[in-house]
Protein backbone atom coordinates (compact mmCIF):
# COMPACT_ATOMS: atom_id res chain seq x y z
CA UNK A 1 0.00 0.00 0.00
CA UNK A 2 0.97 3.79 -1.01
CA UNK A 3 1.24 6.67 1.58
CA UNK A 4 -0.81 9.33 1.17
CA UNK A 5 2.99 11.39 -0.16
CA UNK A 6 3.49 8.42 -2.49
CA UNK A 7 0.31 8.37 -4.14
CA UNK A 8 0.46 11.91 -5.05
CA UNK A 9 3.66 11.45 -6.83
CA UNK A 10 2.18 8.98 -8.79
CA UNK A 11 -0.38 11.13 -10.08
CA UNK A 12 1.66 13.63 -11.17
CA UNK A 13 4.25 11.60 -12.75
CA UNK A 14 1.51 9.95 -14.52
CA UNK A 15 0.61 13.81 -15.19
CA UNK A 16 3.77 14.68 -16.56
CA UNK A 17 3.94 11.35 -18.35
CA UNK A 18 6.83 10.15 -16.21
CA UNK A 19 5.34 7.06 -15.47
CA UNK A 20 6.42 3.55 -16.40
CA UNK A 21 2.93 1.61 -16.54
CA UNK A 22 -0.27 3.25 -16.59
CA UNK A 23 -3.72 2.12 -16.28
CA UNK A 24 -6.02 4.07 -19.11
CA UNK A 25 -9.66 4.35 -18.74
CA UNK A 26 -11.02 3.21 -22.02
CA UNK A 27 -14.90 3.26 -21.70
CA UNK A 28 -17.46 3.49 -19.02
CA UNK A 29 -20.70 1.88 -20.29
CA UNK A 30 -22.32 -0.94 -19.61
CA UNK A 31 -22.80 -3.53 -22.43
CA UNK A 32 -25.04 -1.63 -24.70
CA UNK A 33 -22.99 1.61 -24.78
CA UNK A 34 -24.01 5.00 -24.56
CA UNK A 35 -26.70 6.06 -26.44
CA UNK A 36 -28.11 2.47 -26.42
CA UNK A 37 -29.63 1.10 -29.19
CA UNK A 38 -33.21 2.06 -30.01
CA UNK A 39 -33.06 4.57 -27.04
CA UNK A 40 -33.89 7.22 -29.91
CA UNK A 41 -34.76 10.13 -27.51
CA UNK A 42 -31.33 10.14 -25.78
CA UNK A 43 -29.48 12.96 -26.50
CA UNK A 44 -26.34 11.63 -27.08
CA UNK A 45 -27.06 10.69 -30.27
CA UNK A 46 -26.68 14.35 -31.13
CA UNK A 47 -23.91 15.51 -29.16
CA UNK A 48 -21.30 13.33 -29.29
CA UNK A 49 -20.03 14.61 -25.59
CA UNK A 50 -22.73 12.66 -24.21
CA UNK A 51 -21.69 9.28 -25.34
CA UNK A 52 -19.99 6.83 -23.79
CA UNK A 53 -17.88 3.84 -25.00
CA UNK A 54 -18.27 0.45 -23.54
CA UNK A 55 -16.64 -0.41 -20.22
CA UNK A 56 -12.98 -1.28 -20.67
CA UNK A 57 -9.35 -0.09 -19.56
CA UNK A 58 -5.85 -0.39 -20.81
CA UNK A 59 -2.94 -1.11 -19.30
CA UNK A 60 0.45 0.53 -21.13
CA UNK A 61 4.09 -0.32 -19.63
CA UNK A 62 5.73 2.61 -21.66
CA UNK A 63 9.32 1.25 -20.75
CA UNK A 64 8.53 -1.73 -23.98
CA UNK A 65 5.85 0.23 -25.18
CA UNK A 66 4.14 -3.14 -24.13
CA UNK A 67 -0.27 -2.77 -24.25
CA UNK A 68 -2.98 -4.74 -22.85
CA UNK A 69 -7.02 -4.20 -22.59
CA UNK A 70 -9.24 -5.43 -20.66
CA UNK A 71 -12.48 -6.82 -22.30
CA UNK A 72 -12.84 -6.57 -26.08
CA UNK A 73 -15.46 -4.67 -26.42
CA UNK A 74 -17.54 -3.87 -29.47
CA UNK A 75 -16.08 -0.26 -28.99
CA UNK A 76 -12.75 -1.77 -29.50
CA UNK A 77 -11.53 -0.11 -32.66
CA UNK A 78 -11.34 3.14 -30.80
CA UNK A 79 -9.84 1.86 -27.67
CA UNK A 80 -6.98 0.04 -29.04
CA UNK A 81 -6.21 3.33 -30.80
CA UNK A 82 -6.57 5.19 -28.03
CA UNK A 83 -4.59 2.96 -26.46
CA UNK A 84 -1.93 3.03 -28.75
CA UNK A 85 -1.33 6.76 -28.33
CA UNK A 86 -1.14 6.68 -24.89
CA UNK A 87 1.85 3.88 -25.36
CA UNK A 88 3.66 6.31 -27.86
CA UNK A 89 6.55 6.16 -30.06
CA UNK A 90 7.87 2.53 -27.71
CA UNK A 91 5.27 0.91 -29.45
CA UNK A 92 6.22 1.05 -32.87
CA UNK A 93 7.29 -2.52 -34.21
CA UNK A 94 5.32 -4.28 -31.49
CA UNK A 95 2.37 -6.46 -31.78
CA UNK A 96 -1.11 -4.64 -31.83
CA UNK A 97 -1.46 -6.01 -28.36
CA UNK A 98 0.28 -7.99 -25.81
CA UNK A 99 -2.88 -9.41 -24.60
CA UNK A 100 -6.39 -9.07 -23.87
CA UNK A 101 -7.57 -9.85 -20.19
CA UNK A 102 -11.82 -11.07 -20.68
CA UNK A 103 -14.43 -11.18 -16.95
CA UNK A 104 -17.21 -13.05 -18.77
CA UNK A 105 -18.97 -13.63 -22.09
CA UNK A 106 -21.74 -11.00 -22.10
CA UNK A 107 -21.56 -9.07 -25.28
CA UNK A 108 -20.10 -6.08 -23.94
CA UNK A 109 -17.14 -7.50 -22.39
CA UNK A 110 -16.08 -10.44 -25.38
CA UNK A 111 -17.65 -9.63 -28.92
CA UNK A 112 -14.75 -6.69 -29.83
CA UNK A 113 -12.57 -10.18 -30.56
CA UNK A 114 -14.70 -10.10 -33.88
CA UNK A 115 -12.00 -7.55 -34.94
CA UNK A 116 -9.33 -9.42 -34.44
CA UNK A 117 -10.26 -11.80 -37.35
CA UNK A 118 -9.63 -12.41 -41.08
CA UNK A 119 -12.33 -10.27 -42.11
CA UNK A 120 -11.03 -6.90 -40.34
CA UNK A 121 -7.26 -7.31 -38.75
CA UNK A 122 -6.45 -10.76 -39.34
CA UNK A 123 -4.27 -10.79 -36.20
CA UNK A 124 -1.29 -13.01 -34.98
CA UNK A 125 -1.43 -15.18 -31.90
CA UNK A 126 -2.92 -12.06 -29.98
CA UNK A 127 -3.03 -13.75 -26.27
CA UNK A 128 -6.42 -13.55 -24.48
CA UNK A 129 -6.51 -14.54 -20.61
CA UNK A 130 -9.77 -15.63 -19.35
CA UNK A 131 -10.86 -18.44 -16.62
CA UNK A 132 -11.11 -22.09 -18.15
CA UNK A 133 -14.80 -22.22 -18.98
CA UNK A 134 -14.89 -19.14 -20.70
CA UNK A 135 -11.63 -20.52 -22.76
CA UNK A 136 -13.44 -23.43 -23.90
CA UNK A 137 -16.66 -21.67 -24.84
CA UNK A 138 -14.34 -19.50 -27.11
CA UNK A 139 -12.67 -22.77 -28.27
CA UNK A 140 -15.53 -24.79 -29.28
CA UNK A 141 -17.98 -22.16 -30.11
CA UNK A 142 -18.44 -20.13 -33.44
CA UNK A 143 -17.32 -17.91 -34.46
CA UNK A 144 -15.44 -17.40 -31.67
CA UNK A 145 -13.68 -20.81 -32.39
CA UNK A 146 -12.68 -19.61 -35.82
CA UNK A 147 -10.45 -16.79 -34.41
CA UNK A 148 -8.97 -19.66 -32.42
CA UNK A 149 -8.40 -21.90 -35.40
CA UNK A 150 -7.10 -19.31 -37.76
CA UNK A 151 -4.57 -18.55 -35.13
CA UNK A 152 -5.80 -14.74 -34.88
CA UNK A 153 -6.16 -15.09 -31.10
CA UNK A 154 -4.04 -17.62 -28.39
CA UNK A 155 -6.24 -18.74 -25.98
CA UNK A 156 -4.26 -18.47 -22.42
CA UNK A 157 -6.70 -20.00 -19.86
CA UNK A 158 -6.12 -18.26 -15.97
CA UNK A 159 -6.97 -20.07 -12.92
CA UNK A 160 -8.54 -18.18 -9.82
CA UNK A 161 -5.83 -16.79 -8.02
CA UNK A 162 -3.26 -18.07 -10.31
CA UNK A 163 -0.84 -14.96 -10.80
CA UNK A 164 0.08 -14.34 -14.77
CA UNK A 165 3.22 -12.33 -15.41
CA UNK A 166 3.43 -9.46 -17.99
CA UNK A 167 6.74 -8.58 -16.98
CA UNK A 168 9.42 -8.23 -13.92
CA UNK A 169 6.88 -5.92 -12.20
CA UNK A 170 3.57 -6.45 -13.35
CA UNK A 171 1.26 -9.14 -13.05
CA UNK A 172 -2.39 -9.80 -13.38
CA UNK A 173 -4.74 -12.04 -11.14
CA UNK A 174 -8.07 -13.63 -11.70
CA UNK A 175 -10.58 -14.50 -9.21
CA UNK A 176 -14.44 -15.46 -9.41
CA UNK A 177 -17.31 -13.48 -9.13
CA UNK A 178 -20.71 -14.14 -8.29
CA UNK A 179 -22.94 -12.97 -11.66
CA UNK A 180 -24.58 -14.56 -14.19
CA UNK A 181 -23.00 -17.95 -15.95
CA UNK A 182 -24.64 -18.56 -19.01
CA UNK A 183 -21.89 -19.54 -20.93
CA UNK A 184 -19.15 -19.27 -18.88
CA UNK A 185 -17.63 -17.88 -14.95
CA UNK A 186 -17.06 -14.36 -14.19
CA UNK A 187 -13.87 -13.00 -13.40
CA UNK A 188 -12.93 -9.64 -12.01
CA UNK A 189 -8.49 -8.94 -11.95
CA UNK A 190 -6.29 -7.54 -9.60
CA UNK A 191 -3.44 -5.62 -11.49
CA UNK A 192 -0.58 -4.93 -10.11
CA UNK A 193 2.22 -2.46 -11.12
CA UNK A 194 6.17 -1.59 -9.88
CA UNK A 195 4.40 0.81 -6.79
CA UNK A 196 0.71 0.61 -7.16
CA UNK A 197 -2.49 -1.94 -7.79
CA UNK A 198 -6.08 -2.08 -8.67
CA UNK A 199 -9.22 -4.18 -9.03
CA UNK A 200 -11.40 -4.89 -11.56
CA UNK A 201 -14.70 -5.66 -10.84
CA UNK A 202 -17.17 -4.18 -13.81
CA UNK A 203 -20.02 -6.80 -12.96
CA UNK A 204 -20.98 -8.59 -9.97
CA UNK A 205 -25.06 -9.39 -8.60
CA UNK A 206 -24.34 -8.50 -5.04
CA UNK A 207 -21.60 -7.75 -2.41
CA UNK A 208 -23.35 -9.66 -0.02
CA UNK A 209 -23.49 -12.76 -1.92
CA UNK A 210 -19.73 -12.59 -2.15
CA UNK A 211 -20.18 -12.52 1.68
CA UNK A 212 -21.34 -15.65 1.10
CA UNK A 213 -18.67 -17.10 -0.56
CA UNK A 214 -16.42 -15.74 2.21
CA UNK A 215 -15.10 -12.64 -0.02
CA UNK A 216 -15.68 -8.97 1.80
CA UNK A 217 -15.00 -6.24 -0.67
CA UNK A 218 -14.05 -3.82 1.94
CA UNK A 219 -10.88 -6.55 2.32
CA UNK A 220 -9.84 -6.50 -1.14
CA UNK A 221 -10.30 -2.81 -1.36
CA UNK A 222 -8.19 -2.11 1.68
CA UNK A 223 -5.02 -4.02 -0.22
CA UNK A 224 -5.13 -2.30 -3.07
CA UNK A 225 -4.60 1.69 -4.37
CA UNK A 226 -7.32 1.72 -6.88
CA UNK A 227 -11.12 -0.04 -7.33
CA UNK A 228 -12.83 -0.18 -10.41
CA UNK A 229 -16.34 -1.33 -9.71
CA UNK A 230 -19.68 -2.31 -11.08
CA UNK A 231 -21.98 0.86 -11.19
CA UNK A 232 -24.57 -0.52 -13.41
CA UNK A 233 -27.36 1.33 -11.94
CA UNK A 234 -27.70 4.46 -9.30
CA UNK A 235 -31.12 3.62 -7.85
CA UNK A 236 -34.26 1.97 -7.60
CA UNK A 237 -36.76 4.08 -9.31
CA UNK A 238 -34.03 4.39 -12.21
CA UNK A 239 -36.06 2.24 -14.64
CA UNK A 240 -39.50 3.35 -14.58
CA UNK A 241 -42.43 1.07 -13.68
CA UNK A 242 -39.87 -1.53 -12.25
CA UNK A 243 -38.92 -2.67 -8.68
CA UNK A 244 -35.04 -2.49 -9.05
CA UNK A 245 -33.97 -4.41 -5.67
CA UNK A 246 -33.19 -7.87 -7.33
CA UNK A 247 -31.44 -6.74 -10.60
CA UNK A 248 -28.30 -8.60 -10.49
CA UNK A 249 -26.09 -5.69 -9.91
CA UNK A 250 -25.40 -3.76 -6.65
CA UNK A 251 -27.28 -0.69 -7.14
CA UNK A 252 -24.41 2.83 -5.97
CA UNK A 253 -26.38 4.20 -3.43
CA UNK A 254 -26.49 0.98 -1.70
CA UNK A 255 -22.89 0.33 -2.35
CA UNK A 256 -21.84 4.34 -1.32
CA UNK A 257 -24.21 3.01 2.04
CA UNK A 258 -21.88 -0.13 2.67
CA UNK A 259 -18.74 1.26 2.16
CA UNK A 260 -19.68 4.32 4.17
CA UNK A 261 -17.95 3.13 7.41
CA UNK A 262 -14.25 2.57 5.27
CA UNK A 263 -11.65 5.37 6.60
CA UNK A 264 -11.40 8.06 3.92
CA UNK A 265 -8.42 6.54 2.30
CA UNK A 266 -9.82 3.78 1.33
CA UNK A 267 -13.52 5.43 0.32
CA UNK A 268 -10.92 7.25 -2.02
CA UNK A 269 -9.69 4.24 -3.98
CA UNK A 270 -13.55 3.29 -5.34
CA UNK A 271 -13.70 4.66 -8.91
CA UNK A 272 -17.44 3.47 -9.98
CA UNK A 273 -17.72 2.54 -13.76
CA UNK A 274 -19.95 0.23 -15.96
CA UNK A 275 -22.65 2.80 -15.98
CA UNK A 276 -26.15 1.78 -17.42
CA UNK A 277 -27.69 4.20 -20.62
CA UNK A 278 -30.00 5.19 -17.33
CA UNK A 279 -27.74 5.52 -14.71
CA UNK A 280 -26.87 9.71 -13.93
CA UNK A 281 -23.79 8.87 -13.28
CA UNK A 282 -23.16 8.89 -17.03
CA UNK A 283 -23.06 12.80 -16.36
CA UNK A 284 -20.13 14.23 -14.23
CA UNK A 285 -21.90 17.31 -14.12
CA UNK A 286 -25.26 15.57 -12.37
CA UNK A 287 -26.28 16.20 -8.87
CA UNK A 288 -25.68 12.35 -8.32
CA UNK A 289 -22.01 12.54 -9.54
CA UNK A 290 -22.02 15.27 -6.86
CA UNK A 291 -23.55 13.19 -4.60
CA UNK A 292 -20.64 10.56 -5.38
CA UNK A 293 -18.03 12.77 -4.85
CA UNK A 294 -19.11 14.36 -1.54
CA UNK A 295 -19.25 10.78 0.18
CA UNK A 296 -15.16 10.27 -1.15
CA UNK A 297 -15.99 8.14 -4.08
CA UNK A 298 -15.32 8.80 -7.44
CA UNK A 299 -16.85 8.36 -10.96
CA UNK A 300 -15.08 6.65 -13.41
CA UNK A 301 -14.39 8.89 -16.53
CA UNK A 302 -12.98 7.67 -19.91
CA UNK A 303 -9.64 9.03 -20.52
CA UNK A 304 -8.35 8.70 -16.77
CA UNK A 305 -5.00 7.75 -16.28
CA UNK A 306 -3.69 6.32 -13.03
CA UNK A 307 -0.21 5.70 -12.19
CA UNK A 308 1.05 2.35 -11.12
CA UNK A 309 4.69 3.16 -10.66
CA UNK A 310 8.21 3.53 -11.46
CA UNK A 311 9.56 6.41 -13.77
CA UNK A 312 10.58 6.03 -17.62
CA UNK A 313 14.17 6.27 -18.68
CA UNK A 314 13.01 9.68 -20.63
CA UNK A 315 12.41 11.32 -17.26
CA UNK A 316 16.38 10.92 -15.79
CA UNK A 317 18.03 11.93 -19.32
CA UNK A 318 20.86 14.41 -19.29
CA UNK A 319 20.35 17.06 -21.83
Amino acid sequence: MLSAATAAALLAAAALGTCEVELLVLGTSQDGGTPQFGRWQDPAWEDPAAARLIVSLGLVDHRRGARWLFEATPDIRRQGYDLTRLAGPQARGRPILDGVFITHAHIGHYTGLMFLGHESLGARSVPVYTLPRFAQFLREHGPWSQLVAYENIRLQPMTAGGIQRLGARLNVTAFTVPHRQEYAEVAGFRIEGPQASALFIPDIDSWEQWDDWGVRIEELIAEVDLAFLDATFFANGEIPGRDMSGFPHPLVRHSMERFAPLAVEDRAKVHFIHFNHTNPLRDPQSTEAAQVRAAGFHVASEGDRHCLGGARQEAHAKP
